[in-house]
């Protein structure tokens, strides 16, 4: 079922979304050649703490339950990388950062990209096009539309630019829980699906690779993979449907904008 917000409910998620936002600007100087992905992730689960909120990663069932306040996926890996104390970041790597706060019962989530030390740059373009893709999605994310506007324009953005968009994976409602209805796609045609409505809460996350769509899971029960070796690149915010422009609540205040 899908659940319009109220104005309490949204104020609690931009609560939570500032906390995504500050983990983000807390890592960013560590991601660097030498720096561990556990290391990574221990400063974003201090400071998701040190707001009063929870992880909202941590301990989600699986094969085995999530280890960790974040999934951090390097090159080939698309989403859902465990963070490891031994496993270190290396020049010329991709690495996604996915996180998730929750805070007075409700989440927000979001996933950057970023480049370590000199990379090519045909991988600095596909993080570059991965983020345009979410916000060319954004755009279409009005009281009226439909989520297959939102799935077209990401889709169009991303494969005009030479880049393939994963299908199997998608974008989500978010709020009370950290996957609500409906699914959210990077990929359809304008036009169809439910229609957009104000209130309504939204994790938009565009996950391209630089060659084939095709996926494949590891052995762990949790790491997805290209199927083809190639790196992929992931870019995500949380929002919601106004009357106007949509606010996004996992980006700085003064980076607001579709």
């Amino acid at each position: 079922m899908i659940t319009i917000k109220s104005a309490e409910e949204i104020e609690i998620m931009k609560e939570a979304g500032k906390i995504v936002a500050e983990v983000f600007r807390a890592i960013e100087p560590y991601m660097l050649p030498g720096v561990s992905t556990g290391q990574i992730n221990s400063i974003a689960e201090e400071i998701i703490l040190s707001f009063g909120a929870i992880p909202s990663f941590k301990g989600v069932p699986g094969v085995v339950p999530f280890p960790a306040a974040t999934c951090i996926s390097i090159d080939e890996e698309v989403v859902h990388g465990i963070p490891k104390s031994d496993r270190y970041l290396q020049e010329g790597q991709i690495v996604s950062v996915d996180v998730g706060a929750k805070i007075h019962g409700m989440h927000a989530d979001a996933a950057r990209t970023w480049p370590i030390g000199t990379v090519a740059p045909e991988l600095l373009e596909l993080i570059s096009v991965t983020e345009a893709s979410f916000w060319a999605g954004l755009k279409m994310a009005k009281p009226g539309n439909r989520i297959g506007d939102i799935s077209s324009a990401v889709q169009t953005m991303a494969e005009e630019s030479g880049f393939g968009v994963i299908r199997e994976l998608c974008g989500h409602g978010v709020g009370h829980e950290l996957h609500e209805e409906p699914n959210l796609p990077n990929f359809g045609n304008a036009g169809y699906g439910i229609r957009l409505k104000t209130g309504m809460t939204l994790a938009l996350e565009p996950m391209i690779t630089l060659g084939s769509n095709r996926i494949r899971q590891l052995n762990d029960g949790w790491t997805i993979v290209t199927a083809d070796g190639k790196p992929a690149a992931h870019y995500e915010n949380s929002f919601v449907i106004t009357e106007k422009d949509p606010f996004v609540f996992t980006v700085p205040d003064n980076a607001n904008s579709v």
